[in-house]
């Protein structure tokens, strides 16, 4: 191929790499907002029966019940990387994180939170060192300690 098919060729590639990431982030977010939806019509104010919906059920039974779930199956997701080193199949981390994911999800719910608030933190985030994430809420924390203004 001549330099110009090939620049051609790397445009066509980077077009469907970036169309593939565009419909993938799209269809992650649309797949938290219909969980949300799902999570959110299964709260007692808007029909949903503790005896038939086990999202009911936690969100009766309040903070304590689905706090709980949250830490298990968090440690559940660690017990999962650890057997994955050990040569388990990967798929036992995404079911794990699966299940995390679902639990913080009524937690959200619980809050009046919705995942779309956590993916702009998140987005709010990006591009900032790790580092200098924790440094700053160091330094923000400290300055609360003290009194004093940010």
């Amino acid at each position: 191929m001549d330099c110009c098919g090939a620049g051609l060729e790397r445009s066509r590639i980077h077009l469907q790499i970036t169309t593939m990431s565009e419909h993938n982030t799209a269809s992650v977010e649309g797949a938290l907002a219909r969980l949300a939806a799902v999570i959110e019509s299964r709260k007692t104010i808007n029909g949903g029966d503790p005896e038939k919906s086990y999202v009911a059920r936690l969100l009766h039974k309040g903070p304590d019940a689905f706090l709980k779930k949250i830490g298990e199956e968090a440690t559940e997701v660690v017990m999962a990387a650890k057997d994955v080193d050990h040569g388990a199949d990967k798929g036992k981390i995404l079911y794990e994180v699966a299940d995390l994911w679902f639990h913080s999800m009524i937690a959200l719910s619980h809050y009046g939170l919705t995942p779309a608030e956590v993916v702009a933190e998140l987005e709010r985030r990006e591009g900032t060192s790790g580092l200098e994430e924790k440094a700053l809420r160091k330094a923000k924390d400290r300055a609360a300690q003290e009194g004093k203004p940010e």
